[in-house]
């Protein structure tokens, strides 16, 4: 019976999928590669293999796209509440910091749009009408209703979503997370920096 326990809890942790085959990440300690600070607790879980990605976007890959998603899973033990405006950048492994891009600009990502020295359209654009770039082939649903974009978080509890990244060697990266306050006091807490390519 221990036997079982501990392997299902390992497939919880590896694929955050529940019983009934939903979405649902594992506790933040679970995770290779937590830290706690002050009584937070936060894990980084890049998906970036078929079989993650299937669990969170269905048969949308974006890591076959050039995007990374990084599950983000925050604890909350303080005792307080807490106001996120979360700040993610990807660290490589030389130091280079890539800001997070938005769940907008993941959904009109198109990689690379056209070969160099192909003409603009000489049709002027009309302000107001159509100027965005079109939904490219990561426009799903889930790609905004899993982003981590919750702005508070009671205590006791935890929060969990993606952050997404134009980027894909893991080897020494690291995901720098910064922006968690008291929400009482606004009072900040130190940064966070959690490996990317712990097991």
């Amino acid at each position: 019976m221990r036997r079982v326990l501990i392997v299902f809890m390992s497939i919880a942790t590896v694929f955050a999928v529940d019983k009934k085959g939903a979405f649902a990440p594992a506790p933040a300690s679970s995770y290779p590669g937590h830290q706690t600070q002050e009584k937070i607790t936060i894990a980084a879980k890049p998906y970036n293999t078929d079989e993650l990605a299937a669990t969170a976007f269905g048969k949308v890959k974006p890591h076959t796209r050039g995007i990374l998603p990084v599950l983000v899973v925050i604890q909350n033990d303080t005792g307080k509440g807490l106001s996120l405006n979360i700040k993610a950048e990807f660290v490589t492994a030389s130091g280079e910091h890539l800001e997070a891009m938005t769940p907008d600009d993941v959904v009109r990502f198109q990689g690379i749009q056209k070969r160099p020295g192909l003409p603009s359209s000489p049709i002027p654009r009309i302000p107001g009408i159509n100027n965005g770039k079109p939904k490219g082939p990561l426009n799903t649903p889930e790609i905004e209703g899993r982003a981590l974009l919750a702005r508070l978080l009671p205590a006791g509890e935890s929060v969990n979503g993606f952050v997404y990244f134009e980027a894909s060697e893991l080897k020494g990266a690291k995901l720098y997370l910064d922006g968690i306050k008291d929400a009482a006091s606004n009072q900040p807490f130190f940064y966070f920096e959690l490996p990317l390519d712990a097991r």
